[in-house]
C-alpha cells in the first residue's frame, strides 16, 4: 500500500456484486400514462430527484443501498430540472405536492404512500407494496 493509498484510502473491490435498482428514466408524458396502467397489475414506484440538492443525492445514495433485489414492483427515475413538465404532471394527476426529494408508491392507478427528503430512508419499502 502506498502512502497515497492510505491517505486516499484506495478501495478493495468486494467480491459480492452490488444490487443495484433497476430504474427506468422517466421521461415523457406517454410513460407517465403507461405508469397509471402498470400499477392496475403490479405495483409503479417513482422516485423524483434534484441533481442540485445535496439531501437528494444523500437519499437516493441511502435508498440504493437498502435496496432489494426481490422487490415486487417497477422503480421510476425523475430528474425535475430535466423534465420539470412531467414533475407537475405528477403532482397535478396524484393530487400530491411536489417535493424533491421524493418517492410514490402508485397502485391501482393512484398513489398509496408517499414521502419525501430523509424520511425515504426510513421507510421499509415492502411494508406500503
Amino acid at each position: 500500500m502506498g502512502i497515497f493509498d492510505s491517505v486516499f484510502g484506495k478501495k478493495e473491490k468486494s467480491v459480492e456484486e452490488k444490487k443495484q435498482v433497476p430504474w427506468v428514466h422517466l421521461e415523457s408524458l406517454d410513460q407517465l400514462e403507461g405508469i397509471v396502467e402498470k400499477s392496475k397489475h403490479r405495483p409503479q414506484i417513482i422516485y423524483k430527484h434534484s441533481m442540485t440538492c445535496g439531501i437528494s443525492g444523500m437519499t437516493l445514495r441511502m435508498f440504493n443501498g437498502s435496496y432489494e433485489q426481490d422487490t415486487e414492483c417497477d422503480f421510476y427515475f425523475l430528474t425535475i430540472q430535466s423534465h420539470r413538465d412531467i414533475s407537475n404532471a405528477v403532482a397535478s394527476q396524484f393530487g400530491v405536492r411536489h417535493e424533491s426529494p421524493q418517492l410514490l408508491v402508485i397502485k391501482d392507478g393512484k398513489v398509496t404512500f408517499h414521502t419525501s427528503h430523509g424520511a425515504i430512508s426510513d421507510i421499509n419499502l415492502k411494508n406500503h407494496l
